[in-house]
């Protein structure tokens, strides 16, 4: 079992995580979640004893990590896959961990086995692609058979057979009663994967429920209805008959309607007696990544800005390209050199050039019709050559000066 209890990490006047508390029990493959820059990496390599908590304490087992004589045998871990030799072969790199851990070389055929590498086990690292990196990695986290495994994006760069090979691994892995802890994006992998979930943002923990529970808690069912095509009456009787009812109906923008507050068979008996006909009544359960993102939408340190028509400017903000500020005037500020034309301006939207824009016209001039010779087209073949300009006797040639 891994259990964190008041961990603590500052870097400087930053703190990475703060005063998280959780366990990861045995027989149970557990999610660990979280936005970019929560703190999962920092956490995770504290667990392994990589990095020294500011405060707090991390065991596995019950006691700590790092002065474990047998770790190698109790606990595997992948956290980077790029943590390989490049020079080194893929057996090599494994059969140096397993001498360090004590381990006998057959098991490092066996873990190449497990993980389908075994055509591939002389061939050196450098040249494995992404997903075959993350095979290798899995292979050394295997090594020593250990009873706690953690996982730092397993997936990262499998393709779809590689990916339901992780997703079947931990689960048998955890169905023999080790300790699965696995840190991923992918919210469709882990509702597939994961019967437990820890959830953290900004360091701090924001969740440690089982996946159903989760969902439940942090997301809302509905209810899709959808009238005949050009019944707008119809549809509006029957959004007031379910408020009437204590429901909500909110319009879906291909005119169905999203109903909450109320379960199917009641939505069919109002529709019913209203005498509205039903084209489709589904019921709609959210998804992982909805719970998620509804409960760290407020954690998110790093969002992008949402696309959508260019407006004004925020204070202090950037507004569209060459656009100029309110109360500047256009071109560059005094005593500053204009800048050199660019030979590939385009025209404005009204088609006129911009201020910096080359004259118009092919840089290399007109170009000439269809089939003619073109000056970096290929030679002509031999015997082909066109026939020479003849020569203008009003040129002295370099020769007549003899």
């Amino acid at each position: 079992m891994i259990e964190a209890v008041g961990l603590t990490k500052r870097y400087g006047p930053r703190t990475a995580v703060q005063n998280l508390s959780f366990q990861v029990r045995p027989g149970t493959v557990t999610g660990f979640l979280g936005p970019n820059g929560s703190g999962k990496s920092t956490t995770m390599r504290m667990i392994l004893g990589l990095d020294s908590p500011t405060a707090g304490r991390a065991t596995i087992g019950g006691r700590p990590f790092r002065p474990n004589p047998h770790a190698a045998r109790q606990v595997g871990a992948l956290l980077d896959a790029k943590a390989v030799h490049g020079g080194r072969s893929a057996r090599a790199h494994l059969l140096s961990l397993a001498q360090l851990a004590g381990l006998p070389a057959r098991r490092v055929d066996e873990v190449l086995a497990m993980v389908g590498l075994q055509d591939v086990a002389h061939r050196r690292a450098k040249g494995f692609s992404l997903g075959m990196g993350q095979r290798l990695g899995i292979a050394a986290a295997l090594l020593g058979d250990p009873q706690v495994l953690l996982f730092d994006e397993p997936v990262n760069g499998l393709d779809p057979e590689g990916i339901l090979w992780v997703r079947n691994l931990m689960k048998q892995l955890a169905a023999e009663g080790r300790t699965v802890f696995v840190s991923s994006h992918l919210m469709s992998e882990m509702a597939l994967t994961a019967e437990h979930l820890i959830v953290i943002g900004r360091g701090q923990l924001l969740a440690d429920m089982p996946v159903k529970d989760f969902i439940s808690a942090h997301s809302a069912d509905f209810a899709r209805v959808r009238t005949p095509d050009g019944a707008a009456e119809q549809r509006e009787k029957l959004a007031a008959a379910i408020a009437e009812a204590g429901g909500a109906a909110a319009p879906e923008p291909d005119g169905a309607l999203r109903v909450t507050g109320l379960p199917l068979p009641r939505i069919s008996d109002l529709a019913h007696t209203a005498g509205v006909r039903l084209w489709e009544l589904s019921p709609h359960q959210a998804s992982l990544e909805e719970a998620y993102m509804r409960m760290t939408q407020g954690a998110v340190d790093y969002r992008a800005a949402a696309a959508g028509p260019a407006g004004p400017p925020a204070p202090g903000g950037y507004g569209p390209q060459g656009a100029v500020p309110p109360g500047y005037a256009p071109g560059p500020p005094p005593g500053v050199p204009a800048p050199p034309p660019n030979p590939y301006a385009q025209p404005d939207p009204a088609g006129q050039p911009g201020p910096y824009a080359p004259p118009q016209g092919h840089p290399y001039g007109t170009p000439g019709p269809y089939g003619a010779p073109q000056p970096y087209g290929p030679p002509q073949p031999y015997g082909q050559q066109p026939p020479a300009a003849p020569a203008d006797p009003t040129v002295p040639h370099p020769q007549d000066v003899r």
